[in-house]
């Protein structure tokens, strides 16, 4: 980890449990990050958070931290039902805060459950049934089991949304006020609230069901993380699948999450990787959740090299080491761009961000630009990195992520060919 991605505040200065600093010092924190070093005082105080940083910047860590050293500060309360709530938007994420709060709590003897759609219903129900002090979740599996009685709300002292701008993208709002209306009143409970933008919808969330939030914000110099190397090129569409190639097979991308727009393009994209001797795994809204598991799994230990995804992968998912990010499509949605490329350069480390800005998508890089405040370093697309290529033995759909070719077997290749002139004043300049 970067020192320079730490504060000067120590974790040993927090009157934390004892249980609770043998779990730190076996996560090998020492030092604060930024966010941790403003909330913790505050949450440890019992005031509320509604704090805004960079993703991978340690708010996880922050709020679990705060909500195991307010449950150990405090004698439970008779009964089962859950005595702190973190909700999650996704899947993804709600099995990170899980993992990590299993590692901070493991001496703890605090109860924990994790509860999530697409997977585990009965052994869920039981696990909530049986009694739990933590419960961490996606908003429709945690409605689901608490209309049902499973459990309750009134007990909580303490709860947690995660990546609240995405809880309102997702259409889950209505839940989180749901939970929020059926738990203790706003003065009778700890709430903490984190997103990457502290926007106007968020912050009225906060102050309609909090009890007068502090609010955090950690301010940087450009909103994308400063050790990301970004850069793009600007293919043609046929071009996209060459360039692609080539690039992976000139670089040491070790770790590479590769984003797309469609699943029908991850698809194709897959396909193409395959074929051309790079293993890649798939991840998007409809791969059972058994299999994304697996496939985040392989990924983390280093069996798949490219993880392929759209934007269900984009928040959420903290996976050490990540090397490069590339953005086969550009997102419609500049704040998308931050979160994808926030997946490398995660707890101090560097990395690559690369983005084709191609003819499909070009329409989104003036916004991008706007939102993280400077513009994408670009280089061209010399005929050099235009890679022969392999095609699938079947034509994928997704013609833009194809070379314009006819027929195609597995092993037919594409010829490389020079890069076309660009028409003048087509041709972005000036940041090389």
């Amino acid at each position: 980890m970067s020192e320079r991605h730490l504060s000067e505040t120590r974790l040993a200065s927090f009157d934390f449990p004892e249980p609770l600093q043998r779990g730190i010092k076996d996560a090998g924190f020492s030092h604060c990050t930024p966010i941790q070093a403003q909330t913790l005082p505050l949450a440890l105080a019992g005031k509320d958070v509604a704090g805004q940083a960079q993703t991978g910047t340690g708010k996880t860590a922050a709020y679990l931290l705060a909500i195991m050293s307010h449950l150990l500060h405090q004698p439970p309360k008779q009964g089962k039902h859950p005595r702190a709530l973190v909700v999650a938007p996704t899947r993804e994420l709600a099995v990170q805060v899980h993992k990590d709060a299993e590692l901070l709590g493991k001496y703890t003897g605090l109860r924990l459950a994790l509860v999530y759609g697409g997977t585990g219903y009965d052994s869920q129900r039981k696990q909530l049934e049986e009694g739990v002090d933590i419960v961490i979740g996606t908003p429709g599996r945690l409605i689901d089991y608490h209309k049902q009685h499973v459990f309750e709300l009134r007990d909580v002292e303490v709860v947690v949304v995660d990546e609240a701008d995405r809880m309102f993208d997702l259409g889950f709002i209505k839940d989180i006020r749901y939970m929020l209306r059926r738990m203790p009143k706003p003065e009778n409970r700890l709430s903490m609230l984190f997103s990457a933008t502290l926007s106007f919808r968020v912050t009225e969330l906060a102050y309609e069901h909090m009890n007068n939030p502090q609010l955090i914000k950690i301010e940087t110099d450009q909103v994308t993380a400063d050790r990301i190397q970004e850069l793009s090129y600007y293919p043609a569409n046929e071009e996209k699948m060459p360039l692609l190639i080539g690039l992976l097979r000139s670089m040491d991308a070790t770790r590479t999450m590769l984003f797309v727009n469609t699943k029908r393009t991850a698809e194709d994209v897959s396909a193409y990787l395959e074929c051309n001797g790079f293993p890649a795994a798939m991840l998007s809204g409809d791969v059972p959740q058994n299999k994304r598991q697996q496939f985040l799994s392989q990924f983390e230990r280093g069996e798949i090299p490219i993880l392929v995804a759209t934007d269900v992968a984009a928040r959420g998912l903290h996976i050490p080491g990540v090397t490069h990010v590339i953005n086969f499509d550009l997102p419609q949605d500049a704040e998308d761009y931050v979160h994808r490329i926030g997946r490398t350069a995660r707890a101090g480390a560097s990395g690559d961000a690369i983005s084709f800005v191609c003819e499909t998508y070009a329409f989104s890089l003036p916004e991008i630009e706007r939102y993280i405040g400077h513009p994408i370093p670009s280089a061209p697309v010399d005929a050099a990195l235009l890679a022969d290529i392999n095609i699938p033995a079947h034509t994928p759909r997704h013609r833009s992520a194809t070379p314009k070719r006819g027929g195609g077997g597995r092993g037919e290749q594409r010829p490389s060919r020079p890069r076309r002139s660009p028409k003048p004043g087509s041709h972005r300049g000036g940041h090389s």
